[in-house]
């Protein structure tokens, strides 16, 4: 008897379910880079006195997952950063409208900010694309190399760095790990969204994967509605 088992490819940047520790984790690590970032800025611009600005910009709204934006603001705090006291905080949020965000990079730029994080690969292209000289700390990117947004993840180069999720090259591993787990796999259907920047190349992989295993792989393509 066959049986039929879902795997979802989403962007992570949308991911509600992860776990506050992993948040704390994943930020605390962001703002350290930022912490870096920003000195830099700072000795560069050799304004001492000067309050650091972090400009933060993200596809969605500021409701979808406060416990990161807390976290955040956490792995400041732990770094000696506080938001209204040694730093400033300029929250650009598109709400869903991923059309807004070159404007409200473009704004962050005006507003000469010393390094602008971004959440997810849609933000990071729009702050990549507004500035090539402001650093920019890209959260949770899920093919920063393939998304043409660093040179290599040793060698990031440019003014981008931050994190990757290396979300392709775990796709078949999850499979593997889908099939030690069902031995009797025979059908798996792959939910995500050709749009979705990395996911094309996550499917790539996971269908060399079912080759690999005799396992059937059905693709089911959805688009992500602007709200």
């Amino acid at each position: 008897m066959s049986k039929k088992t879902s795997l979802r490819l989403s962007n992570s940047c949308s991911d509600t379910r992860k776990s506050k520790i992993e948040n704390r984790k994943l930020v605390g690590i962001i703002a350290l880079v930022i912490a870096f970032a920003m000195c830099g800025a700072v000795a560069q611009a050799q304004q001492p006195k000067r309050v650091p600005r972090i400009g933060y910009l993200t596809a969605t709204s500021r409701s979808i997952n406060p416990a990161r934006i807390e976290a955040f603001r956490q792995g400041l705090r732990e770094l000696g950063y506080v938001e209204g006291k040694n730093i400033i905080i300029e929250w650009r949020h598109a709400d869903g409208k991923a059309d807004r965000l070159p404007r409200l990079a473009a704004e962050l730029v005006r507003l000469n900010m010393d390094v602008i994080v971004s959440g997810g690969s849609t933000a990071t292209r729009a702050a990549k694309e507004a500035t090539s000289t402001i650093p920019i700390v890209m959260a949770q990117d899920n093919d920063p190399v393939g998304n043409g947004f660093v040179a290599s993840l040793a060698r990031p180069g440019g003014n981008i760095t931050g994190l990757a999720t290396l979300r392709t090259e775990l796709s078949g591993k999850r499979l593997e790990l889908l099939k030690e787990i069902v031995p009797k796999l025979s059908r798996v259907a792959v939910i995500g969204s050709s749009t979705n920047p990395g996911n094309p190349q996550s499917l790539k992989e996971t269908e060399a994967a079912a080759a690999a295993f005799a396992v059937k792989l059905q693709y089911l393509a959805r688009r992500t509605r602007s709200k």
